[in-house]
This record gives structure tokens, C-alpha cells and sequence, in this order.
């Protein structure tokens, strides 16, 4: 018997059956042309835009819903709400979307549409408001408790705005994934029990069906953990496993060699090095029958908190961990949006050894050894990025977090004032 399920992907259905009640309220269902979109020598000539919504994995919420009214898309990167050019893909009735159904390689199709031919830079997704009629319409369900409202932005009525660089081209699909990344997101304001929605989204084109994916096992133990594939420790894709079985996959992936980390869960980081991606076919890191399972660790926890001085107004920040091992460069093993100038975020963090293994293909599994230098185990650098509204610079700052065996516990927090 074959250590691999073998893989038909032209037969891969794009939504599985937990995603069918989603799959109904978020089909795109008109598109209307406005303000002379088809301008230009290539007026009349229609090409096709297909977009699909994706979703990084969320931390500490067991459901994120929004509520999309419609995505607007512009030829200028720079156009404002009021300016002529926009299209519209309209929805008959605003859908309310739950994105963590939206983790593991899932996609969502929002439908197709012609365009005119020719290069489109700004996309705007437009999110119903919450109001009287809907008070949740964009709301959180935290781990454990109840379903909160998100408080939204000003802008969700002109639309969140993403860059984006699509070439249209005559007779052809423009085929790209909106991607809006719950975890970075949601942003919980202390201890007041309201949460902020900051939206971190981003367009990324839709690669082949036949590759462009990493796929594994974790042990069902495993399931809290997040799998991301990285490039210079900065994460290209993440998802989490799959509760019951234990599988993920990481898709889209560009071809190219990448790091694997997977990381928190109670569980040693750990790292696979070397993993190849290519577009014609899927990588496999270990065969469904032989679950990767990390060694358990003393996770330790320790608070952040970010403050700032007269002359910086916060808008939102963003703390990323990182930590540099002696055999496979720098990984980031989390990210967390932080509310400035309120409670402190608490972290759980490893401070066990890392565990690393090469990519072998065609191995069963992953053969991990521990990364046990003084200056790698329980150390890590937090980087914070402050970001205020324009034209206002972006601050950034970076601060060293042991969580080693040999401090003390509780751990002293980490305050982190700007600038």
C-alpha cells in the first residue's frame, strides 16, 4: 500500500461539504459597470476577473464573521471612493461570511465577471455595517466566550482597501484569492470585552490546481498549532490542521524551496528545512499514517504591552516573534495584532528546544533533532510595528523575550513605548 493518498487534482472540489452553507451566501450573483470603467484604446475588449476568498488562521476565536456587500475594483491604485472608473461585483443582499471556514486550503469562489481588458491596481471590499436592523453583522466568538460585535472602521462604507496588480488580458481569466487574515485582524481592546476589526487583507493570484501545495499530518494532539510555509523567517502562507484528522495544506504556495514551522499548541517549534514546491505537483512532508508529533513543552507565559508618548497617535500594532536557531535560520513562530495603550497582551510561548529536520521526499516522516544552543532555547526577539494614520510614519521597534527554564515564573511583562 502506498504511504501517499494518491492525488487526482483535477477531480479536487473546491469546497468541502462543512463549507456548503458558505459556499450558497457567498456566490457573487451581478456585476455592475459605474462611472466609465471601460475607458481607453481597448474599450469593448473583455477579458475575465475570477476571484475566491481565503483565510490565514485565527488565534483565540472559534468563529470571525463579516458581512460583504460587494467588492469594487479601479485601474488606479490612487483612485478615491468618490472618483468615476469603478466596477462593482454586487451581491443581491449582504452575505455574512464566517472566514474561519475559510483556514487549510479552502477556498471560497466569489464568482466571475468581464472587464475591459487591461490592468486593474486597487480592489475594495465593502463590508455591511453593523446597525440596529444587524448589530452583529462583523462580530468575534472569542474561545469560550460569547459573540461580541466588531467595532468596524469609518471605512467599511467606501470599502478596505487593497492593492493589487491584475492583468486582465483579452479572452483570458485574471484568476486571484482575496486573502483577509482573521488573526491579525482582530484586535481585542484589553480587558473591556470590545474588539477592534483592523482588516489585513491582501491579493494573491490563484496558482494550479496540480501543485503549488504543501500537505501533511499533524498527531491530533497536535491540533492547536499553526503550519506555515517561510522564506527568510516571514510566513508566505499558514493554516491549521485539521481538528479530527490532523491534516493541512498550505496553498497557494509559489514554487521555490521554503522552511516549515509549525509552532504553538503546548508543543516544541518545530522546523522542517528544505521544502521544495513546485506547480505541477504536491509535496508531501510525511504520509497520513505516520503523524508528525512533537515533543510536549513547558509553555510559559509572559505579557506585552505597548505605550506611547505625546506626538504618536497609535492606530494599530503588530507584534511578530521570531526566533534565530543554529541550523535553520530565523523563523516567526506568531503574530498577534496589539491594542496600543491598553492592557497588556498576555503570550504563551515554547521554552522548549526547537526541533529541526530536512525535507526528505518520499520519507514517511520527518526525523527532528533538537536545536539545544544556550542562545536558541526559550529566546526570542518580538519585533512591534505602530502603524498611525497617514501621513504619519510607521514606527517599528524590536525587544529580546526569554521565556528560559532558568527565570523566574511569573516572568517580568514586556513594556514597549513608542517612539
Amino acid at each position: 500500500m502506498p504511504l501517499f493518498p494518491r492525488q487526482i487534482p483535477t477531480a479536487r472540489p473546491l469546497r468541502s461539504p462543512r463549507l456548503k452553507a458558505a459556499v450558497a451566501t457567498l456566490s457573487l450573483l451581478a456585476l455592475a459597470a459605474c462611472g466609465g470603467g471601460s475607458g481607453g484604446s481597448d474599450a469593448g475588449t473583455q477579458g475575465t476577473l475570477r476571484l475566491a476568498l481565503t483565510d490565514a488562521p485565527a488565534c483565540g476565536y472559534d468563529h470571525v464573521w463579516v458581512t460583504v456587500d460587494r467588492v469594487r475594483v479601479h485601474r488606479s491604485v490612487d483612485a478615491t471612493d468618490a472618483e468615476g472608473g469603478w466596477s462593482e461585483i454586487a451581491l443581491a443582499a449582504p452575505r455574512r461570511i464566517d472566514l474561519l471556514t475559510l483556514t487549510n486550503g479552502a477556498l471560497e469562489e466569489l464568482g466571475q465577471t468581464a472587464l475591459p481588458a487591461g490592468r486593474y491596481q486597487q480592489l475594495r471590499l465593502v463590508l455591511a455595517p453593523n446597525d440596529a436592523t444587524s448589530p452583529t453583522a462583523n462580530a468575534v466568538l472569542p474561545t469560550g466566550g460569547t459573540e461580541v460585535a466588531l467595532d468596524t472602521p469609518s471605512g467599511v462604507q467606501s470599502g478596505l482597501k487593497m492593492n493589487a496588480d491584475i492583468e486582465v488580458a483579452p479572452g483570458q481569466v485574471a484568476d486571484f484569492l482575496i486573502d483577509f487574515d482573521a488573526c491579525k485582524s482582530v484586535v481585542a481592546r484589553g480587558n473591556s470585552g470590545r474588539y477592534n476589526l483592523k482588516p489585513v487583507l491582501r491579493v494573491l493570484p490563484r496558482l494550479a490546481e496540480a501543485g503549488a501545495r504543501i500537505v501533511g499530518t499533524l498527531h491530533p494532539s497536535m491540533a492547536g498549532a499553526t503550519v506555515s510555509a517561510q522564506l527568510a523567517g516571514v510566513p508566505a502562507v499558514s493554516t491549521t490542521p485539521d481538528p479530527a484528522t490532523g491534516r493541512f495544506e498550505l496553498y497557494p504556495v509559489p514554487a521555490g524551496a521554503y522552511s516549515v514551522v509549525i509552532a504553538g499548541g503546548g508543543f516544541a517549534t518545530g522546523v522542517i528545512t528544505g521544502v521544495p514546491v513546485n506547480v505541477d505537483r504536491y509535496t508531501f512532508l510525511n504520509a497520513n499514517t505516520a503523524p508528525i508529533l512533537l515533543p510536549s513543552g513547558a509553555d510559559r507565559s509572559v505579557d506585552v504591552e505597548v505605550d506611547t508618548t505625546a506626538g504618536v497617535s497609535p492606530d494599530s500594532a503588530l507584534l511578530r516573534l521570531r526566533q534565530a536557531l543554529t541550523s535553520a535560520g530565523t523563523v516567526e513562530v506568531l503574530a498577534r495584532p496589539v491594542a496600543p495603550n491598553s492592557d497588556p497582551l498576555p503570550l504563551t510561548i515554547a521554552s522548549a528546544a526547537p526541533q529541526v529536520a530536512p525535507f526528505v521526499d518520499g520519507a514517511a516522516a520527518p526525523v527532528f533533532a533538537a536545536d539545544t544552543a544556550p542562545a536558541v532555547v526559550g529566546r526570542y526577539s518580538a519585533e512591534l510595528t505602530l502603524t498611525q494614520p497617514a501621513p504619519a510614519p510607521m514606527l517599528v521597534k524590536t525587544a529580546p523575550v526569554d521565556v528560559s527554564a532558568a527565570l523566574p515564573d511569573p516572568l517580568p511583562p514586556i513594556a514597549v513605548t513608542f517612539p
